[in-house]
Parts: C-alpha cells; structure tokens; sequence
C-alpha cells in the first residue's frame, strides 16, 4: 500500500492542502515511528504506523478551512470521520479508524451528545496500540507555521488537550506515561 498514491486521488500535488496533508503526516509518522521503536515490548506493527500516519488527515479536504487550502462545507472536527469514509472506499478499514479515532485524545460517545458534535454517535477513542501512538503523536504537530515541521513542548500540547476536557487529559497524560516525551 502506497498513501502517496491514495493522496494524489484526491489532492492536487500542487495544492495547498496536499503541501499541509504531506509536511503534517511525514513528521506525524516520524515521531510514531519513534514511540513505536521505543515501546517494542508492546508489538506495534511499524509498516502500519508509517502508512497510517501519513493518512490519518487525509479527511481535510471535505472541511471549511480555507487556511489548509480546503473548502468542503463540513466544521474542521468533521475530517477524522470523513477520513475513515474515504479509507473505507479505499478498502482500507483498519486505517481507517486511526482517521477517526485521532482527533484531540479521542472523542466519546459521550462528549459526542453532551456537546452536540455534529459527529456520528458512536465512540472514536484510539483502542489499538497503533491508534494511540497515531493519536499522541500528532498532538505534536499542527498544520499551521510555527508548527507544522517543528516539534510542540509538551506544555503546549498539554494545554491544547486540556480545553477538550478532563476525560481527553487523562488519556493524554496516560500516554504520556506509556510513551514517553
């Protein structure tokens, strides 16, 4: 399985999106792949990881953020659902739940009808050992430019899982036990 040549099925090479989608994933899958290395005691499947990380956002493009280069009709939290739609075409259903199960620490079902997320009802936290080395790796990252090929301190990250909830912080923190900085 080659993600570049899923990407390239629906993004232009030369658009914004594909620029953002392509930088955010290659430092996503790098640091995975670091965790990954270094919790070799729990069996993450490394080629998976690789894949998954530089698909996991593929979802974007769907979204209204013309800052991306996107301009779908759907709220940005939208993308890790439509990712797994788009994975699932693929006939790619195991990476497509790292698509879903990645935004912020995972979201549950009940945040999902307490906050009225225009979501599916159902839950989408991270279960597999790879979908949480996905998931807390790319807290490390946004698609912005400060960001987007440098690596956040972990307050920073802390304090943008933080405005998700107590239920997204302790998860986050209990990866951060597991995983490591």
């Amino acid at each position: 399985m080659y993600p570049f040549e899923i990407i390239k099925k629906y993004y232009s090479p030369d658009s914004k999106a594909f620029y953002f989608l392509i930088c955010h994933g290659k430092m996503v899958a790098g640091k995975a792949l670091a965790i990954a290395r270094s919790v070799r005691r729990l069996g993450p499947d490394l080629k998976f990881i690789g894949e998954a990380a530089m698909l996991h956002d593929i979802g974007i493009l769907v979204t209204d953020e013309p800052s991306l280069g996107c301009y779908g009709d759907k709220p940005y939290i939208c993308h890790g659902y439509a990712g797994r739609e788009i994975l699932e075409k693929e006939g790619l259903p195991v990476h497509a739940l790292v698509c879903e199960r990645h935004v912020g620490a995972g979201i549950s079902l009940a945040d999902i009808r307490e906050k009225n997320l225009p979501l599916p009802a159902r839950d989408m936290i991270p279960v597999s050992i790879e979908e949480r080395i996905i998931c807390f790796a790319d807290k490390f990252f946004s698609k912005d430019e400060e960001f987007l090929l440098k690596e956040k301190p972990l307050e920073k990250v802390r304090m943008g899982i933080a405005k998700f909830g107590q239920e997204q912080m302790e998860r986050f923190e209990e990866w951060v036990k597991l995983f490591g900085r």
